[in-house]
């Protein structure tokens, strides 16, 4: 058997082209769409996304402003800038890069984020009606991969899924959202024992542990789905013995694509569509200001 391989590229193009068509008409009815990230430090990687969500931004209409603060700025400080952007009619969506530096709390200063304008989806409020299957605005990285179960025609209702990895803003939402469409969930993480048991038992395998190839072929029911979340950066020695830096996912693609149905690949599997997912939750972020607050 070979698995089917799922293409996060040509959906997230797909949905790049509706995202902007929604940003060109509301722009039209209701004024521009903006989103300030807030990038505290200079730590090297969330700078990097931070100049890559502006490309993503751009090209789809969306105007986007990077508010720099210094390592040395106080935890009341950072609250202080994310009030002063909730207040700002002229900023419609709010994200918080991570990693925060040592001494300030990223749950605290997230807790601060209006709810209306948390494209990120980690107020607590977002999170906590995640519970009840209406969130205002939900975690990209959980939109992504429920697209990408949707686009893989796998029938959810009544499936056996289970989600390696429990984190607040992936693992958790996953399981939540899955559970409202009416599948059967396992919940499995650190704590969890004779995690293959679970494994092999999954119609739907959602992996999101941050662990190079974690999962192999013998923990994958034959014909199962497996979605990959993981995002690692690896060095091995390319054909010359030379290390080469690479990037790989939680599950080891090669042996498990040998055995499941179908499959995300990484790069270009569950990361492309989680970079739509932030630009539609933008978008919806805008939409939903115009409306009265529940």
């Amino acid at each position: 058997m070979s698995a089917r391989v799922l293409d996060g590229n040509a959906y997230a193009a797909e949905i790049r082209n509706q995202v902007s068509r929604a940003v060109a008409e509301f722009t039209v009815q209701h004024g521009p769409i903006r989103l300030c990230a807030v990038l505290v430090g200079d730590d090297p990687a969330a700078r990097l996304y931070a100049a890559s969500q502006r490309k993503h931004c751009l090209r789809a209409g969306v105007q986007h402003e990077l508010r720099e603060l210094p390592a040395s700025t106080a935890q009341a400080g950072l609250i202080a800038e994310i009030q002063a952007l909730n207040a700002s009619p002229q900023i419609t969506g709010i994200m918080l890069h991570l990693p925060l530096p040592p001494g300030l709390d990223a749950a605290a200063v997230q807790y601060h984020i209006d709810p209306y304008k948390d494209v990120e989806g980690v107020n607590p409020a977002n999170i906590g009606l995640l519970f009840y299957g209406e969130p205002i605005i939900a975690p990209p990285t959980a939109l992504a991969v429920m697209e990408m179960i949707r686009r893989s025609g796998v029938e959810v209702r009544g499936a056996n899924a289970v989600v390696v990895g429990q984190s607040a803003i992936v693992g958790r939402p996953i399981s939540m959202f899955l559970t409202t469409q009416m599948a059967t969930v396992t919940a499995c993480h650190v704590a969890t024992q004779d995690l293959r048991r679970h494994t092999r038992n999954a119609d739907i395998l959602v992996v999101a542990v941050g662990k190079p190839r974690f999962l192999t072929a013998d923990y994958v029911k034959p014909g199962a789905l497996v979605i990959d979340v993981g995002i690692n950066s690896v060095i091995q020695p390319d054909e010359h013995g030379q290390p080469l830096r690479r990037t790989v996912g939680d599950v080891d693609f090669d042996s498990v694509a040998a055995v499941a149905g179908a499959i995300t690949p990484v790069p270009g599997g569950v990361g492309p569509l989680t970079v739509m997912m932030l630009l539609r939750n933008t978008v919806e972020a805008a939409r939903k200001q115009l409306a009265p607050r529940i």
